[in-house]
This record gives C-alpha cells, sequence and structure tokens, in this order.
C-alpha cells in the first residue's frame, strides 16, 4: 500500500510542478490512464503484440521522466531514494530505443535548462 501512496503523491507532486508545461501534464495523465485503463488500444488476448501498446507507453512515460526533464525536477518530487531513481533511470534509458526522436519533439513542449 505504501507504494501506491507514494507513487500517487509523486504524480500529484508532479502534475503541480510549475516547471513543467500543462500540455506535458495533459499528455501524460492521459498515456498513465490509457496504461491503468482495462480498454487497450490493441486488445491484449492477441499473442504479444496485446501486451506490447501498454509496453511502448511505459516507455514513453519513463522516457520523458528521465531523457526529457532535466534530473533535479524528478529529484525535487521522487520518494524512493537514489538507489532507486539510479535504477530506473538506468531502464528508462535502456528502453527508450522504443520512442523514436521525432516523437518526442511532437508531443512534449518542455524545455531543458540550458546550462
Amino acid at each position: 500500500m505504501k507504494f501506491f501512496r507514494d507513487t500517487k503523491s509523486f504524480l500529484v507532486n508532479v502534475a503541480k510542478d510549475k516547471r513543467i508545461p500543462d500540455r506535458d501534464k495533459t499528455v501524460l495523465m492521459a498515456l498513465i490512464v490509457l496504461v491503468i485503463s482495462p480498454i487497450d488500444l490493441i486488445p491484449d488476448w492477441i499473442p504479444i503484440l496485446g501486451l506490447l501498446d501498454d509496453f511502448v507507453i511505459t516507455c514513453i512515460i519513463l522516457d520523458y521522466f528521465f531523457s526529457v526533464l532535466d534530473v533535479e525536477v524528478i529529484l525535487t518530487h521522487y520518494p524512493w531514494g537514489m538507489k532507486s531513481f539510479t535504477r530506473l533511470r538506468r531502464f528508462a534509458q535502456t528502453f527508450s530505443i522504443f520512442v523514436p526522436r521525432f516523437f518526442k519533439r511532437l508531443i512534449w513542449k518542455y524545455a531543458k535548462i540550458p546550462y
């Protein structure tokens, strides 16, 4: 139960962060709802492809948190500690190959700090 409370707290705090554009917050919430909801883009009963849409959407979400956003923005809200953050960031960077660069430019409006 603590994990779900921490996750909810993390998402709420990120949603309230003024440094993240409102459009990005809207897209993130829509993607999270898509992953959680029982309605899928590709039905789960189709072998392998059924789980692929949830996997790709999860990769898009993790890529946003760990590649698009600045580290300091995430660490401000991240409730689990640096060891967990490092592991999750490595995982997200490994699977970011499933998120094309043009797609990132198309959906995200966040601009990294230039220094």
